[in-house]
Protein backbone atom coordinates (compact mmCIF):
# COMPACT_ATOMS: atom_id res chain seq x y z
CA UNK A 1 0.00 0.00 0.00
CA UNK A 2 0.57 3.21 -0.91
CA UNK A 3 -0.37 6.82 0.28
CA UNK A 4 -1.42 7.62 -3.07
CA UNK A 5 -3.33 4.49 -3.17
CA UNK A 6 -4.12 3.01 0.24
CA UNK A 7 -6.16 0.07 -1.08
CA UNK A 8 -5.02 -3.50 -0.57
CA UNK A 9 -3.62 -4.15 -3.79
CA UNK A 10 -1.90 -7.41 -4.90
CA UNK A 11 0.33 -7.98 -8.17
CA UNK A 12 0.13 -10.87 -10.31
CA UNK A 13 -2.20 -12.98 -8.85
CA UNK A 14 -3.33 -16.76 -9.55
CA UNK A 15 -7.48 -16.36 -10.20
CA UNK A 16 -7.92 -20.33 -10.29
CA UNK A 17 -9.12 -20.41 -6.22
CA UNK A 18 -11.20 -17.64 -7.07
CA UNK A 19 -13.80 -18.92 -9.75
CA UNK A 20 -15.98 -21.93 -8.61
CA UNK A 21 -15.21 -23.56 -11.60
CA UNK A 22 -11.62 -23.68 -11.04
CA UNK A 23 -10.05 -22.28 -14.89
CA UNK A 24 -7.05 -21.09 -15.09
CA UNK A 25 -6.48 -17.19 -15.04
CA UNK A 26 -4.44 -14.25 -13.45
CA UNK A 27 -4.63 -10.48 -12.74
CA UNK A 28 -2.25 -8.43 -13.44
CA UNK A 29 -3.68 -6.31 -10.19
CA UNK A 30 -6.60 -7.15 -7.94
CA UNK A 31 -7.64 -5.12 -5.18
CA UNK A 32 -9.91 -6.27 -2.47
CA UNK A 33 -12.72 -3.58 -1.50
CA UNK A 34 -14.16 -3.91 2.00
CA UNK A 35 -16.47 -0.76 2.07
CA UNK A 36 -17.98 1.90 -0.60
CA UNK A 37 -15.55 4.30 0.12
CA UNK A 38 -12.76 2.38 -0.85
CA UNK A 39 -14.70 1.53 -3.81
CA UNK A 40 -14.64 5.61 -4.16
CA UNK A 41 -11.22 6.19 -3.54
CA UNK A 42 -10.17 3.21 -6.32
CA UNK A 43 -12.80 5.45 -8.71
CA UNK A 44 -11.06 8.78 -8.18
CA UNK A 45 -7.61 7.18 -8.66
CA UNK A 46 -8.51 4.87 -11.84
CA UNK A 47 -5.61 4.83 -14.47
CA UNK A 48 -6.70 6.36 -17.23
CA UNK A 49 -10.08 4.58 -17.49
CA UNK A 50 -8.18 1.49 -17.48
CA UNK A 51 -10.50 -1.80 -17.99
CA UNK A 52 -12.11 -3.59 -14.75
CA UNK A 53 -13.56 -6.61 -14.07
CA UNK A 54 -15.63 -6.83 -10.79
CA UNK A 55 -15.02 -10.06 -8.92
CA UNK A 56 -18.03 -11.40 -6.02
CA UNK A 57 -17.91 -14.67 -5.42
CA UNK A 58 -16.60 -16.06 -8.80
CA UNK A 59 -19.43 -18.33 -8.62
CA UNK A 60 -20.83 -17.86 -12.13
CA UNK A 61 -17.84 -17.03 -14.37
CA UNK A 62 -15.84 -18.59 -16.90
CA UNK A 63 -12.16 -17.54 -17.16
CA UNK A 64 -10.76 -17.74 -21.22
CA UNK A 65 -7.39 -17.64 -19.27
CA UNK A 66 -6.36 -14.21 -21.27
CA UNK A 67 -4.80 -11.74 -18.05
CA UNK A 68 -7.18 -9.60 -17.00
CA UNK A 69 -5.30 -6.07 -15.92
CA UNK A 70 -7.27 -4.78 -12.68
CA UNK A 71 -9.52 -7.20 -10.94
CA UNK A 72 -11.71 -5.29 -8.14
CA UNK A 73 -12.91 -8.10 -5.69
CA UNK A 74 -15.82 -7.28 -3.69
CA UNK A 75 -15.56 -7.82 0.10
CA UNK A 76 -17.98 -5.56 1.42
CA UNK A 77 -19.90 -6.59 4.82
CA UNK A 78 -23.03 -5.87 6.86
CA UNK A 79 -26.23 -6.15 7.23
CA UNK A 80 -29.23 -4.90 8.94
CA UNK A 81 -32.95 -3.49 9.22
CA UNK A 82 -34.11 -0.44 7.82
CA UNK A 83 -37.69 -0.63 8.11
CA UNK A 84 -40.50 -0.96 6.18
CA UNK A 85 -44.07 -0.27 5.77
CA UNK A 86 -47.71 -2.19 5.93
CA UNK A 87 -46.89 -5.14 3.14
CA UNK A 88 -42.94 -5.67 4.00
CA UNK A 89 -40.45 -5.17 5.42
CA UNK A 90 -36.77 -3.95 4.26
CA UNK A 91 -33.73 -5.31 4.48
CA UNK A 92 -29.88 -4.22 3.36
CA UNK A 93 -26.56 -6.33 3.07
CA UNK A 94 -23.06 -5.33 1.96
CA UNK A 95 -22.77 -6.57 -1.45
CA UNK A 96 -19.54 -9.00 -0.28
CA UNK A 97 -21.97 -11.30 1.81
CA UNK A 98 -22.32 -14.61 1.20
CA UNK A 99 -25.94 -14.65 -0.87
CA UNK A 100 -26.82 -18.07 1.23
CA UNK A 101 -25.83 -16.87 4.76
CA UNK A 102 -27.89 -13.63 3.94
CA UNK A 103 -30.62 -15.48 3.32
CA UNK A 104 -30.39 -18.14 6.37
CA UNK A 105 -30.18 -14.76 8.73
CA UNK A 106 -33.22 -13.24 7.11
CA UNK A 107 -34.93 -16.40 8.33
CA UNK A 108 -33.28 -16.66 11.49
CA UNK A 109 -34.61 -13.00 12.05
CA UNK A 110 -38.48 -14.15 11.21
CA UNK A 111 -37.91 -12.23 7.81
CA UNK A 112 -38.84 -14.96 5.68
CA UNK A 113 -39.54 -14.66 1.16
CA UNK A 114 -36.03 -15.72 0.09
CA UNK A 115 -36.31 -19.46 0.98
CA UNK A 116 -36.91 -20.86 -2.19
CA UNK A 117 -33.05 -18.99 -3.27
CA UNK A 118 -31.10 -20.75 -0.53
CA UNK A 119 -27.44 -22.38 -1.22
CA UNK A 120 -27.16 -20.59 -4.31
CA UNK A 121 -24.01 -19.69 -4.56
CA UNK A 122 -22.24 -16.44 -4.99
CA UNK A 123 -22.40 -12.77 -3.21
CA UNK A 124 -25.50 -10.87 -2.54
CA UNK A 125 -24.03 -7.62 -4.92
CA UNK A 126 -23.85 -10.46 -7.74
CA UNK A 127 -27.36 -11.47 -7.05
CA UNK A 128 -29.07 -8.46 -9.15
CA UNK A 129 -26.66 -7.86 -11.51
CA UNK A 130 -27.75 -11.42 -12.78
CA UNK A 131 -31.27 -11.95 -11.23
CA UNK A 132 -30.68 -14.87 -9.81
CA UNK A 133 -33.95 -17.00 -9.70
CA UNK A 134 -34.71 -20.79 -8.94
CA UNK A 135 -37.67 -22.89 -8.12
CA UNK A 136 -40.47 -20.52 -8.39
CA UNK A 137 -39.11 -17.01 -7.37
CA UNK A 138 -36.64 -14.30 -8.58
CA UNK A 139 -34.28 -11.86 -7.15
CA UNK A 140 -36.55 -8.98 -9.17
CA UNK A 141 -39.72 -10.57 -7.18
CA UNK A 142 -38.26 -9.21 -3.78
CA UNK A 143 -36.44 -6.70 -4.87
CA UNK A 144 -36.03 -2.86 -3.19
CA UNK A 145 -33.16 -0.86 -4.61
CA UNK A 146 -29.49 -1.25 -4.11
CA UNK A 147 -26.42 1.58 -4.37
CA UNK A 148 -24.17 1.27 -7.42
CA UNK A 149 -20.59 3.15 -7.97
CA UNK A 150 -20.19 4.53 -11.64
CA UNK A 151 -16.45 3.60 -11.97
CA UNK A 152 -16.68 5.96 -14.97
CA UNK A 153 -17.38 9.43 -13.07
CA UNK A 154 -17.09 8.10 -9.37
CA UNK A 155 -20.44 9.11 -8.13
CA UNK A 156 -22.93 6.30 -6.74
CA UNK A 157 -26.44 6.20 -7.77
CA UNK A 158 -29.02 4.51 -6.29
CA UNK A 159 -31.50 1.83 -8.85
CA UNK A 160 -34.93 1.12 -8.01
CA UNK A 161 -36.06 -2.09 -9.91
CA UNK A 162 -37.15 -0.24 -13.28
CA UNK A 163 -33.90 1.21 -13.41
CA UNK A 164 -32.16 -2.06 -13.24
CA UNK A 165 -34.09 -3.17 -16.26
CA UNK A 166 -34.36 -7.22 -14.60
CA UNK A 167 -35.14 -9.86 -17.29
CA UNK A 168 -34.33 -13.33 -17.55
CA UNK A 169 -30.74 -13.99 -15.42
CA UNK A 170 -30.44 -10.03 -16.94
CA UNK A 171 -29.99 -6.54 -15.87
CA UNK A 172 -28.44 -3.22 -16.83
CA UNK A 173 -25.30 -4.20 -14.69
CA UNK A 174 -24.78 -7.33 -16.69
CA UNK A 175 -25.40 -5.37 -20.04
CA UNK A 176 -22.75 -2.71 -18.91
CA UNK A 177 -19.97 -4.96 -17.43
CA UNK A 178 -16.95 -3.05 -16.47
CA UNK A 179 -19.00 0.02 -15.67
CA UNK A 180 -21.06 -0.44 -12.28
CA UNK A 181 -19.97 -1.84 -9.05
CA UNK A 182 -22.36 -3.05 -6.80
CA UNK A 183 -21.85 -1.53 -3.43
CA UNK A 184 -25.60 -2.18 -1.19
CA UNK A 185 -28.48 -3.90 -1.82
CA UNK A 186 -32.22 -3.89 -0.08
CA UNK A 187 -34.58 -6.28 -0.46
CA UNK A 188 -38.52 -6.16 0.66
CA UNK A 189 -39.96 -9.36 2.62
CA UNK A 190 -43.42 -9.46 2.42
CA UNK A 191 -45.00 -9.21 6.29
CA UNK A 192 -47.60 -10.97 4.74
CA UNK A 193 -45.68 -14.10 3.94
CA UNK A 194 -47.57 -17.23 1.57
CA UNK A 195 -45.44 -20.56 0.82
CA UNK A 196 -44.13 -20.63 -3.08
CA UNK A 197 -44.38 -24.39 -2.83
CA UNK A 198 -46.00 -25.30 -6.11
CA UNK A 199 -42.99 -25.78 -8.03
CA UNK A 200 -42.82 -29.53 -8.61
CA UNK A 201 -39.40 -30.46 -7.02
CA UNK A 202 -40.11 -28.97 -4.19
CA UNK A 203 -43.45 -30.34 -4.14
CA UNK A 204 -42.60 -33.62 -3.88
CA UNK A 205 -40.03 -32.95 -1.77
CA UNK A 206 -42.28 -31.64 0.79
CA UNK A 207 -44.89 -34.58 0.62
CA UNK A 208 -41.65 -36.44 0.86
CA UNK A 209 -40.87 -35.20 4.07
CA UNK A 210 -44.21 -35.32 5.25
CA UNK A 211 -45.32 -31.60 5.30
CA UNK A 212 -48.64 -30.35 4.65
CA UNK A 213 -48.03 -26.93 5.77
CA UNK A 214 -44.41 -25.93 5.34
CA UNK A 215 -42.81 -23.26 7.19
CA UNK A 216 -40.22 -20.65 6.02
CA UNK A 217 -37.39 -22.76 7.28
CA UNK A 218 -38.56 -26.15 5.71
CA UNK A 219 -38.79 -24.50 2.32
CA UNK A 220 -35.12 -23.44 2.69
CA UNK A 221 -34.11 -26.71 3.95
CA UNK A 222 -35.92 -28.62 1.32
CA UNK A 223 -34.27 -26.55 -1.65
CA UNK A 224 -30.81 -26.99 0.01
CA UNK A 225 -31.76 -30.81 -0.06
CA UNK A 226 -32.81 -30.69 -3.28
CA UNK A 227 -30.36 -28.80 -4.88
CA UNK A 228 -27.53 -31.19 -3.22
CA UNK A 229 -28.85 -33.93 -4.89
CA UNK A 230 -29.01 -32.20 -8.37
CA UNK A 231 -25.58 -29.98 -8.33
CA UNK A 232 -22.01 -30.68 -7.59
CA UNK A 233 -20.63 -29.04 -4.72
CA UNK A 234 -18.08 -26.80 -6.41
CA UNK A 235 -15.33 -27.75 -3.29
CA UNK A 236 -15.50 -31.36 -4.92
CA UNK A 237 -15.88 -30.89 -8.37
CA UNK A 238 -15.79 -27.86 -10.18
CA UNK A 239 -18.09 -26.11 -12.12
CA UNK A 240 -21.07 -22.70 -12.38
CA UNK A 241 -23.85 -23.99 -11.52
CA UNK A 242 -25.89 -24.08 -14.18
CA UNK A 243 -24.34 -23.72 -17.79
CA UNK A 244 -27.14 -22.41 -19.81
CA UNK A 245 -30.35 -20.43 -19.45
CA UNK A 246 -34.10 -22.57 -20.05
CA UNK A 247 -35.02 -21.16 -23.53
CA UNK A 248 -38.48 -19.21 -23.75
CA UNK A 249 -40.34 -19.72 -27.03
CA UNK A 250 -43.91 -18.71 -28.29
CA UNK A 251 -46.46 -20.85 -28.38
CA UNK A 252 -46.50 -22.12 -31.66
CA UNK A 253 -42.83 -23.50 -31.43
CA UNK A 254 -43.64 -24.92 -28.33
CA UNK A 255 -46.68 -26.90 -29.80
CA UNK A 256 -44.64 -27.94 -32.80
CA UNK A 257 -42.16 -29.47 -30.35
CA UNK A 258 -44.35 -30.32 -27.94
CA UNK A 259 -46.14 -32.97 -30.86
CA UNK A 260 -43.02 -34.18 -31.59
CA UNK A 261 -41.95 -34.78 -27.70
CA UNK A 262 -45.12 -35.32 -25.86
CA UNK A 263 -43.18 -35.29 -23.11
CA UNK A 264 -41.26 -31.62 -23.35
CA UNK A 265 -41.05 -30.18 -19.64
CA UNK A 266 -42.52 -26.51 -19.90
CA UNK A 267 -43.31 -23.60 -17.78
CA UNK A 268 -46.12 -21.29 -18.88
CA UNK A 269 -45.26 -17.62 -18.99
CA UNK A 270 -47.18 -14.12 -17.90
CA UNK A 271 -46.88 -13.04 -21.73
CA UNK A 272 -48.15 -16.57 -23.14
CA UNK A 273 -44.71 -17.89 -24.14
CA UNK A 274 -43.31 -21.44 -22.63
CA UNK A 275 -40.11 -21.97 -20.79
CA UNK A 276 -38.02 -25.03 -21.21
CA UNK A 277 -35.55 -27.11 -19.13
CA UNK A 278 -32.53 -26.60 -21.11
CA UNK A 279 -31.32 -29.78 -19.20
CA UNK A 280 -34.03 -31.95 -20.61
CA UNK A 281 -33.48 -30.79 -24.09
CA UNK A 282 -29.26 -31.44 -23.35
CA UNK A 283 -30.02 -35.23 -21.85
CA UNK A 284 -32.44 -35.46 -24.88
CA UNK A 285 -28.91 -35.42 -26.68
CA UNK A 286 -27.20 -37.81 -24.39
CA UNK A 287 -25.05 -35.36 -23.12
CA UNK A 288 -25.86 -36.27 -19.15
CA UNK A 289 -22.71 -38.25 -17.61
CA UNK A 290 -20.59 -37.57 -21.05
CA UNK A 291 -16.83 -36.39 -21.19
CA UNK A 292 -15.19 -34.36 -23.59
CA UNK A 293 -11.49 -34.12 -22.47
CA UNK A 294 -11.57 -32.88 -18.77
CA UNK A 295 -15.22 -31.35 -18.55
CA UNK A 296 -18.27 -32.44 -18.87
CA UNK A 297 -21.84 -32.74 -18.27
CA UNK A 298 -22.43 -33.60 -14.54
CA UNK A 299 -24.01 -37.20 -13.81
CA UNK A 300 -26.66 -35.56 -12.05
CA UNK A 301 -28.02 -32.90 -13.72
CA UNK A 302 -27.15 -32.35 -17.47
CA UNK A 303 -27.55 -28.57 -17.34
CA UNK A 304 -24.14 -28.55 -14.90
CA UNK A 305 -21.08 -28.16 -16.83
CA UNK A 306 -17.81 -29.52 -14.43
CA UNK A 307 -14.38 -29.63 -14.29
CA UNK A 308 -13.10 -33.03 -13.97
CA UNK A 309 -9.24 -31.79 -12.93
CA UNK A 310 -7.14 -29.79 -15.25
CA UNK A 311 -9.40 -27.87 -17.55
CA UNK A 312 -9.26 -24.47 -19.26
CA UNK A 313 -11.96 -21.63 -20.35
CA UNK A 314 -10.93 -23.04 -23.73
CA UNK A 315 -11.86 -26.91 -22.41
CA UNK A 316 -15.27 -25.67 -21.59
CA UNK A 317 -16.61 -23.45 -24.67
CA UNK A 318 -15.04 -25.71 -26.64
CA UNK A 319 -18.16 -28.33 -24.44
CA UNK A 320 -20.70 -25.72 -24.52
CA UNK A 321 -20.45 -24.96 -28.58
CA UNK A 322 -20.64 -29.13 -28.63
CA UNK A 323 -24.00 -29.40 -26.62
CA UNK A 324 -25.33 -25.90 -28.26
CA UNK A 325 -24.72 -27.55 -32.04
CA UNK A 326 -26.23 -30.84 -30.71
CA UNK A 327 -29.66 -29.01 -29.46
CA UNK A 328 -29.79 -26.82 -32.31
CA UNK A 329 -29.51 -29.76 -34.47
CA UNK A 330 -32.14 -31.90 -33.15
CA UNK A 331 -34.93 -29.45 -31.67
CA UNK A 332 -34.50 -26.19 -33.51
CA UNK A 333 -33.80 -24.20 -30.16
CA UNK A 334 -30.60 -21.88 -29.56
CA UNK A 335 -28.94 -22.20 -25.86
CA UNK A 336 -27.90 -19.33 -24.27
CA UNK A 337 -24.68 -19.46 -22.23
CA UNK A 338 -25.72 -17.93 -18.64
CA UNK A 339 -22.31 -17.65 -17.14
CA UNK A 340 -20.63 -14.43 -17.37
CA UNK A 341 -17.27 -15.27 -20.02
CA UNK A 342 -14.13 -12.92 -19.48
Amino acid sequence: MTAAFPLTEQIDVDLTALNTFGLPGRATRLLRLASADEARAFAATRRGGEPCFILGGGSNLVLRGEPLACVLKVEIRGRRKLGGDDDAIIVEAGAGENWHDFVRWTLDEGWPGLENLSSIPGTVGAAPVQNIGAYGLEVAERFDALDALDLASGETRAFDAAACRFGYRESIFKQQPGRWLVTAVRFRLPRRWRPLSAYVDIARELAARGIDAPTPRQIADSVSAIRRRKLPDPAELGNAGSFFKNPVVDAGRYAALRAAYPSTPHYPQADGREKLAAGWLIEQCGWKGRRLGPVGCHANQALALVNHGGASGADVLRLAARIQNDVWARFGIELEIEPVVV
